[in-house]
């Protein structure tokens, strides 16, 4: 499959799932319109092909006592590929980071933590992403709402991958 290109069906099953990835198999053969047993192979062939990477609950972090979420932007001294690879492996590790993105332009990496309040960001913040071996910089701008995080792909903006 990778390297072909997806069917309506195929495009279908993955936008059913992204939306709702614990619907059961006969609802979604249902939704696509074919019946199950087919649904099933193409699921699991959308799975080995890497078009599904994995099944996630979405949990709301505030009621879990995650109030703050932080948006840090880092520069970093050296941006060697070693160096890179060091800061990437090292924002892996930190629990409080929750995405990690390395940019072009002036900022090396954009990371989205999050902290059960502000001083334990501060803390995270002055004692591990500061004090990091080849950190320049860090600049951080605190989320005061969310308008919208909606995870994966637009299906509506796919035409034929």
């Amino acid at each position: 499959m990778v390297g072909t290109k997806l069917d309506e069906i195929d495009r279908k099953i993955l936008a059913e799932l992204q939306g709702d990835g614990r619907m059961t198999n006969v609802e979604l053969a249902r939704r696509v319109g074919i019946s199950a047993p087919p649904c099933l192979r193409r699921v699991r062939v959308l799975e080995e092909a890497g078009y599904i990477r994995g099944y996630h609950a979405t949990v709301d972090a505030r009621s879990l006592g995650f109030e703050v979420k932080v948006f840090a932007m880092v520069r970093l001294q050296s941006q060697s590929e070693r160096d890179l690879a060091a800061f990437e492996e090292r924002a892996r590790a930190w629990p409080q980071v929750r995405e990690c993105h390395m940019l072009n332009g002036e900022i090396d990496f954009i990371l989205k933590c999050v902290a059960a309040d502000l001083s334990s960001f501060q803390r995270f913040l002055t004692d591990q992403l500061t004090a990091a071996p080849n950190v320049a910089s860090v600049k951080t701008s605190l989320v005061i709402r969310v308008a919208k995080d909606e995870p994966g792909v637009p299906f509506s903006e796919v035409e034929a991958l």
